[in-house]
């Protein structure tokens, strides 16, 4: 158990991490806990609970999730979506996760830092794989992009970024985003109202 702080596991490219940042940020601000980011490597997360990943999945899942659920929850929180599947949403999203790992040890703005690199996936439609993106992002946020990236390279970052998928299998996550609040798991972030409820009611 993890006291003090909220552990976050998601995908880099997670519409609904996406969706439920803010919110999350204005929650765990509110409750005076930390952002533990645990981004993490889907599809096998996904397949060792039995699950299907998208590619798996039948046209009519892709065209309700892609559009209906993804453009009624993005209208609740009133968070900018593009209307389409992101065109580089299967890209290799390696980079991404290890410069959130990276930009949390060395201490920087993880919490802007991933709600920037979602948003600009959601609803720039830019390629979160691209170094080039990344770093625009990562200067946006302030910080340097060299630094960062060095880091997200580092074969530490690397084995980190392994270890959160297998903490994710072992800790039976479902998929992204889902969130542990003193050990207690919520899955999706239309549970980020609940997970307000526990805080509230935390001694």
């Amino acid at each position: 158990m993890t006291a003090g702080v909220i552990e976050y596991f998601y995908s880099a490219h997670s519409a609904f991490a996406y969706i439920g940042s803010a919110r999350l940020a204005a929650i765990a601000g509110q409750a005076g806990r930390r952002l533990i980011h645990r981004p993490i490597y889907l599809g096998p997360v996904v397949e060792a609970v039995g699950g299907k990943t998208f590619a798996q999945r039948t046209p009519e899942h892709h065209a309700y999730f892609f559009g209906r659920e993804i453009e009624r929850w993005a209208a609740f929180r009133s968070v900018p979506v593009i209307d389409f599947r992101p065109t580089h949403h299967d890209a290799d999203m390696t980079l991404a996760s290890t410069m959130l790992i990276a930009a949390q040890d060395l201490g920087l703005d993880v919490d802007s830092l991933a709600h920037r690199i979602l948003e600009v996936h959601w609803r720039d439609d830019a390629d979160i794989s691209d170094e080039t993106t990344l770093s625009d992002v990562a200067r946006a946020c302030a910080m340097d992009p060299s630094d960062v990236l060095a880091k997200a390279r580092a074969p530490a970052t690397q084995d980190a970024y392994r270890q959160n998928t297998s903490n994710a299998i072992e800790r039976s996550v479902f998929g992204s985003p889902t969130y542990f609040v003193d050990g207690d798991m919520f899955y999706g972030q239309d549970h980020l109202e609940l997970i307000e409820l526990a805080l509230q009611n935390t001694p």
